[in-house]
């Protein structure tokens, strides 16, 4: 009995630990900036202090430079009405943007916003971001695409999953402290996500940004910006009022 009872543990010993579910962290509110409530707001950034968002929905697409404590706009470019605008990305001096539904995306002149080129991608474009040496785009399905920064051309790409299991719906993108920061459209909900791997291995909710008489008037959460000099996290959402700077709570 005692060598079966020996073996047993050392059998259990020798198999891979039970997956679990990505914690779930809640956020504090560090401050709140207005925001335009016409903005069905697709893409955030912050660059030099600066903040820059994307829109979508036909005839109403554009891109941005706000000014980041007062919400004024500073600079605007529209898309065609027959685009549908998504998610935007900064390279060196360029913002990179993405369509929705039309497999087209303009590289623009950051400091002008003029297109300087177009490119071309299979299925439908959501978001972007990036690390160091390379783009992230977001589909809408359970995968990351990795995208060459000079010729946006397809590079690889990770399947999400937590506890195993896959993760859809992902949209705007941001890439914080080597993970990708997520939304996930139609929740209130951010996760992240180890980019090497594809595993989510934390959640943020963020339920209680607004107030029910705000949450009304307004659409999904959906917007990431990360002040990597200043360290600071912002997340606003579709005709939302407000910018909220915030922090995971410990």
């Amino acid at each position: 009995m005692i060598v079966r009872l020996a073996l047993a543990f050392s059998v259990m010993a020798a198999l891979p630990a039970c997956a679990q579910p990505a914690p779930v962290q809640s956020y504090e509110v560090v401050r709140t900036y207005p925001h335009d409530r016409q903005a069905f707001t697709e893409g955030l950034l912050v660059r030099d202090g600066q903040l820059y968002e994307s829109t979508g929905l036909e005839g109403r697409s554009w891109v941005r430079k706000v000014d980041l404590e007062t919400g004024a706009v500073q600079q605007q470019a529209d898309l065609d009405p027959k685009y549908f605008g998504e998610g935007i990305v900064d390279w060196g001096d360029q913002i990179i943007q993405l369509t929705w539904q039309n497999g087209i995306g303009f590289v623009r002149d950051r400091a002008t916003f003029a297109v300087k080129s177009t490119f071309s991608y299979t299925g439908e474009g959501w978001a972007l971001t990036k690390d160091d040496r390379r783009i992230i785009m977001s589909d809408g399905t359970d995968e990351l695409r990795f995208l060459d920064p000079k010729t946006l051309k397809e590079t690889g790409r990770v399947k999400v999953t937590d506890d195993g299991r896959p993760v859809d719906q992902i949209n705007e993108l941001e890439f914080i402290k080597g993970e990708v920061w997520a939304n996930i459209w139609q929740t209130d909900q951010i996760i992240r996500i180890d980019p090497k791997t594809g595993k989510v291995v934390g959640r943020l909710d963020l339920s209680g940004l607004l107030t029910p008489q705000e949450a009304r008037r307004a659409d999904v959460l959906n917007g990431i910006a990360y002040d990597a000099k200043a360290d600071r996290i912002f997340v606003t959402g579709k005709f939302w009022p407000w910018l909220f700077e915030i922090k995971v709570a410990k």
